[in-house]
């Protein structure tokens, strides 16, 4: 068995995994080796996923609309699949806030309505802070 050739099963002609240590030198199996294989698999994924995307751009409404029609049941399956698995419908936070969160909070309600309120009046007349003079 030469080194850099991977080793065969003389029945089957199958290759055998490598053993690290046993036909190679110690340390054979470098950090350079690791990255080129992760490079490797990085540029596959890379050009896999571009390959992917204009397969989408060119046919993907097209293939959408085809599985609704052929498929309904696999459309919804894979709708599912595509929604998060825990959602917060939780629209109401105010209970969670602490006292200090709840301040700041009306101390921003009021001044936004500040202005609103001077222009509408306390009644909702609409004759902002002159109806109020004039009443005193």
């Amino acid at each position: 068995m030469s080194i850099g050739k991977p080793a065969k099963d003389p029945k089957t002609g199958r290759f055998l995994p490598r053993v690290p240590g046993v036909g190679t030198p110690i340390g054979a199996e470098t950090p350079a080796r690791t990255r080129a294989r992760k490079a490797v698999r990085s540029k596959l994924g890379e050009l896999f996923l571009e390959d992917m995307l204009s397969a989408w751009e060119s046919r993907g409404a097209a293939a959408i609309h085809a599985l609704i029609e052929k498929s309904p049941h696999d459309f919804l399956k894979a709708v599912a699949s595509l929604m998060p698995k825990d959602v917060n419908v939780n629209v109401n936070q105010i209970g969670e806030m602490t006292d200090e969160q709840l301040l700041e909070r009306i101390r921003k309600l009021d001044q936004t309505i500040k202005p609103f309120l001077a222009a509408q009046g306390a009644d909702g007349a609409g004759d902002g802070d002159r109806a109020a003079a004039e009443q005193q």
